[in-house]
């Protein structure tokens, strides 16, 4: 008697009979029976309340076209990638391959989104990039408030984004997406040491203020831009400074300034910045030169001192001779100015005094 194989198959089943490792059909839910002496026979049942059909011999089943009625079949090319949804829920995106979804129990949905675009925009694309398995296929760039986005594929620039969220496909290519912060941003130049054309070696602090204007230059330019102009920002300070004189320098900061932006903006530009402001914050002298200049400022303010007290003397004096003038061509007014003097000794002292016609000079006997 030859050995018999029963299989049973449930509604929500399917079973995939193999011959001698050889797919033969797909069977459907009953009762089977098989006469197998030698054992070739092989039957794998799969659930289908499993959206997903995973079975090693899957190409095959899809070749043979068994699947047609039963299931959604995805064969997607290197550039394409499948956004699927199970029972209008999102599942997972899917890469490269053939796939099988069951459809009879759930509702399957599916786009084919072609990858080559690079940037991947949807209207659902929190829930895509939340999903499990996105990470392998999907690249996520968050470009924050006051940055942006500068997107470059194969070494080539592709476009500039604002504030938001992105996503890119992996695998078509090398991506790189760069942030630039297009605030204002200080540039600090500190602790150079200068010589000026009058031979004073000083050290000068400078403050560059600037703004990145072209991020796609910005990023193209120089490895590290601001770098590059703090750098340049080093060579024009001691250039400029080079050609002034202390007393210059000290006296006409505000000029030095101005001619260390006209030489810096046209480098700045070149590296996708603008300078909104420079100045130069401070200009150390050696111990030597303060304490030089500290005498010569003393004794400029005592020369200027001396100067004012001179030119109050002489105004004093000027003042004293007009009056005298006045005086001596007016008596009357010349012994009211006696009697004026008088009344303000009396006031503190005690004055006799004995009057005559020929003035108050010639009688006067006694002034106690």
């Amino acid at each position: 008697m030859y050995p018999l194989k029963r299989i049973l198959i449930r509604s929500y089943e399917k079973g995939l009979l193999f011959r001698d490792r050889e797919f033969q059909s797909v069977l459907d839910a009953g009762k089977y029976w098989f006469v197998d002496p030698l054992n070739k026979v092989r039957v794998d049942i799969v659930s289908m309340r499993a959206p997903w059909l995973i079975h090693e011999d899957l190409d095959v089943l899809i070749k043979a076209g068994v699947l047609a009625d039963t299931a959604v079949v995805l064969d997607l090319k290197d550039y394409e990638r499948a956004l699927v949804w199970v029972d209008n829920r999102f599942a997972r995106v899917l890469g490269p391959g053939q796939y099988a979804l069951w459809k009879t129990l759930r509702d399957i949905r599916y786009e084919i989104v072609d990858a080559r675009t690079v940037r991947f925009d949807h209207a659902d694309a929190n829930v895509i990039r939340n999903a499990p398995g996105t990470g392998d296929l999907l690249n996520v760039s968050f470009v924050e408030q006051g940055y942006v986005g500068v997107l470059f594929q194969d070494g080539k620039y592709k476009d500039t984004f604002k504030p938001g969220q992105y996503l890119f496909w992996k695998g078509v290519g090398k991506v790189k997406c760069y942030h630039v912060d297009m605030r204002e941003t200080i540039v600090d130049i500190s602790g150079q040491e200068i010589m000026t054309a009058d031979k004073v070696t000083l050290r000068i602090n400078a403050m560059v203020t600037c703004k990145v204007v072209d991020a796609k230059v910005y990023t193209m330019a120089a490895e590290d831009a601001r770098q590059a102009l703090y750098r340049e920002a080093q060579l024009a300070l001691r250039a400029v400074i080079g050609t002034c004189e202390l007393d210059k320098l000290l006296s006409e900061k505000e000029a030095v300034a101005t001619a260390l932006e006209q030489v810096l903006r046209g480098r700045a530009e070149d590296l996708g910045l603008a300078i909104i402001d420079l100045g130069i914050r401070d200009v150390i002298l050696p111990g030597e030169m303060k304490e030089l200049m500290n005498k010569v400022i003393e004794a400029r303010k005592a020369a200027d001192a001396n100067l004012i007290t001179r030119r109050e003397e002489t105004a004093a004096m000027r003042s004293q001779a007009n009056t005298a003038r006045i005086l001596e061509n007016n008596p009357t007014l010349m012994r009211l100015r006696e009697l004026d003097v008088l009344e303000k000794i009396a006031e503190k002292s005690k004055l006799n005094v004995v009057l005559g016609e020929k003035g108050l000079a010639d009688r006067m006997v006694n002034l106690l």
